[in-house]
């Protein structure tokens, strides 16, 4: 297996981001990482996020600000952030085990 000399520090920042304090529910926190389990009013965004972060939008973002508002919609959108691209860095080195 090949050797992550930073999955300590990244697994630490990724458990404070889902699970620490925040405005946000840890629940949703970490449903949003795995894109799964999430309220129905969040699947299109968080999927987004997860597939083509490139492709949100603004008003992808201003249409949950009246329900969730900044601060726990951005907790939110960074803890899918964080858990696609944990999911992406997985499969790279799943992949140079396999090559």
């Amino acid at each position: 297996m090949t050797t992550d000399p930073h999955a300590a520090l990244r697994d630490r920042v990724l458990r404070d981001v889902l699970e620490g304090p925040g405005e946000s529910d840890p629940a949703v926190r970490r449903a949003a990482a795995e894109n799964a389990g999430l309220p129905d009013d969040l699947r299109p965004l968080i999927a987004k996020v997860h597939a083509h972060a490139y492709r949100v939008t603004d008003q992808d973002v201003a249409s949950l600000q009246p329900a969730y508002g900044d601060d726990r919609l951005f907790e939110i959108v960074v803890s899918a952030a964080l858990g696609a691209s944990r999911r992406r860095l997985l499969a790279g080195l799943r992949a140079l085990d396999e090559a």
